[in-house]
């Protein structure tokens, strides 16, 4: 499990910096990403206050953007 959940965070890092396209497997990652996150938040409230970064945030809307347009 941990070794997927290293491999979520490669991809999406990857695609931050340019070292892998961004494709469905990068916002599939995010939305693993994000799930678990949620599920960190509602377990324990000192997770509350964590967000993803601005650069992810920017990486979600393209996703949003693919989606509309």
């Amino acid at each position: 499990m941990i070794g997927t959940d290293s491999n979520h965070c490669r991809i999406v890092a990857g695609s931050l910096v340019g070292e892998r396209e961004v494709d469905e497997r990068t916002f599939a990652s995010l939305v693993v990403l994000g799930e678990r996150l949620e599920r960190l938040k509602k377990i324990d409230g000192t997770f509350s206050g964590i967000e993803f970064s601005p650069a992810v945030e920017k990486l979600q809307s393209q996703k949003n953007a693919v989606a509309v347009g």
